[in-house]
């Protein structure tokens, strides 16, 4: 094979759409592609997954391995590492300050969101402080952003990050400030399905628009 400097298709710019599911997921409860639609769409189409709207300084996976030692008398080195855990991050900032948001920033079960904005009472969301024994609410995460490769004529490329269980474990800040935007920096960890042991996965598709 020839040398080549790089690809500059595979370099990717962009931020990713992100949505919210109800429940956790797993491979099994995915919602299936269309060959002839972005995934956006096919995720706005469908009533269990929650469009977080604009987000801030894009989406920023972490994995964080953690690893033993071994040390043995004969060199001042380790002489062997092995895996001892793993720890996956998901990290966004929700610009849309909308309640809806607060609540899965704070990891809220949906009835805590009572109300409408129209009604006399308004739309209210309860800041519990929870009890004894109160389960932390898990979700999953789909996130579309744009992919590596060419785009041709009617085609697009696009990479889909899945996440099975997600949960809202860091500090979330409310502000109202004069010279800056509200939003909530939000801090998901990941944790891995029961049956396959899997975190979720990424997916580079490429789908094709009708005329």
């Amino acid at each position: 094979m020839a040398y080549s400097r790089g690809t500059s298709t595979n370099i990717i710019v962009g931020a990713a759409a992100l949505f919210v599911a109800d429940t956790t997921l797993d491979a099994n409860s995915l919602t299936p592609f269309v060959n002839s639609e972005t995934f956006r769409e096919t995720l706005a189409d469908d009533a269990d997954y929650t469009n977080v709207g604009y987000t801030m300084n894009g989406l920023e996976l972490n994995f964080q391995p953690d690893f033993g030692e071994v040390q043995v008398d004969q060199i001042l080195d380790v002489a062997k590492l092995y895996k001892q855990g793993m720890q996956v991050n998901l990290a966004t900032a929700f610009a849309e300050a909308t309640l809806e948001n607060l609540l899965l920033a704070l990891a809220y079960s949906d009835s805590k969101l009572t109300g409408t904005k129209s009604s006399s009472n308004g739309r209210s969301l309860d800041l519990s402080a929870g009890d004894i024994g109160e389960c932390p609410v898990e979700r999953g995460i789909v996130a579309v952003g744009p992919g590596t490769g060419d785009c041709v004529d009617s085609a697009y490329v696009e990479r889909v990050y899945t996440a099975y269980r997600a949960l809202s474990i860091e500090n979330v800040t409310v502000s109202a400030k004069r010279d800056e935007a509200s939003m909530f920096e939000v801090s998901f960890r990941l944790l891995p399905e029961d049956v396959s042991g899997s975190y979720g996965k990424i997916v580079d598709r490429t789908w094709t628009a009708t005329s």
